[in-house]
């Protein structure tokens, strides 16, 4: 049980975002599901997440016992990049689900995280789990980054949302790109022809894309690509409302596949971030899986 005594200096605010202030460990979202379920109380009274705090308020936060998941752990081999107590940092195989869901209930990132983290887990939701602070499609290999505590979790969670990760990424098109650089602002959202696919839609969420030419063939580019906001399937979409779809992409390419490949040609090189606890900025990169880099070495 954590109390907190609300000081002069500190009234007038939602108390939700009054214990996200005082208390680091837990997120916003997390405090307005513990008011809901009675946890968080105001003068051992229960109170509603708009209630604005007064001047000694007594506000009383009972812990929240977390869960055993039902995510078993397997030994799947990963390739670790960076870990410490906080955070560890992976380079996903390309054909590797992140998370288990209808179809794909184990062989993921997160049951090979369960056995490698063992008890080091976040427990984001009420549920104890490796905490998954952003995700790469099923057939996009790379870096990404998982936070193994719940302070780590919240951190890293809202500096995505500000726009602090410095996201890289190579992808492979098709088509001669003639610009050495360029910019794509178009918004994102669920197709309204296929629910299964996003589409550029006027009314969908902001999404921004750059990119740069790394190196030009005959038909193809090479392109270095970096994201402001992470739409789901962004790179995908917007390559390809641009002309320039990426190699292997059969969702959102119709053409032939001269080289057979199954999947996206799209790798996450590189993450810049600041790390949860000290503050530091990292910079990591995972290397371009082979079959990627023969590619480009011999298209």
């Amino acid at each position: 049980m954590k109390e907190f005594i609300v000081k002069d200096g500190e009234n007038n605010i939602r108390i939700d975002i009054y214990l996200s202030k005082k208390d680091k460990e837990i997120s916003r979202v997390a405090i307005q599901r513990l008011i809901k379920e009675e946890k968080i109380l105001v003068n051992s009274k229960k109170t509603k997440p708009s209630y604005t705090v007064q001047t000694n308020d007594k506000i009383t936060v009972e812990k929240e016992e977390t869960k055993d998941t039902s995510v078993k752990a397997q030994k799947i081999p990963i390739e670790i990049i960076y870990e410490d107590s906080d955070i560890i940092v992976v380079n996903k195989p390309k054909g590797m689900v992140v998370h288990p869901a209808n179809g794909n209930p184990d062989g993921t990132l997160v049951n090979s995280l369960m056995d490698i983290c063992k008890d080091s887990l976040s427990g984001i939701g009420g549920e104890k789990r490796p905490g998954i602070v952003h995700r790469l499609d099923k057939d996009t290999s790379g870096i990404l980054i998982v936070a193994k505590n719940d302070k780590s979790h919240i951190n890293l969670s809202d500096q995505i949302k500000n726009h602090e990760v410095e996201k890289t990424y190579i992808a492979f098109v098709k088509g001669y790109v003639k610009e050495n650089e360029a910019t794509i602002n178009m918004p994102i959202g669920r197709s309204t022809k296929d629910r299964k696919k996003m589409a550029v839609v006027r009314n969908g969420k902001q999404a921004i894309t750059h990119f740069k030419v790394i190196k030009r063939y005959k038909n193809y580019t090479l392109l270095e690509v970096k994201i402001e906001t992470g739409r789901t399937h962004q790179i995908r979409v917007h390559l390809a409302q641009i002309g320039y779809p990426i190699v292997g992409d059969s969702t959102y390419s119709n053409g032939k596949n001269e080289w057979g490949i199954v999947g996206q040609c799209l790798h996450a090189k590189s993450l810049k971030f600041k790390h949860p606890t000290t503050g530091k900025e990292m910079y990591l990169e995972a290397k371009i899986p082979e079959y990627f880099e023969k590619l480009i070495e011999n298209p």
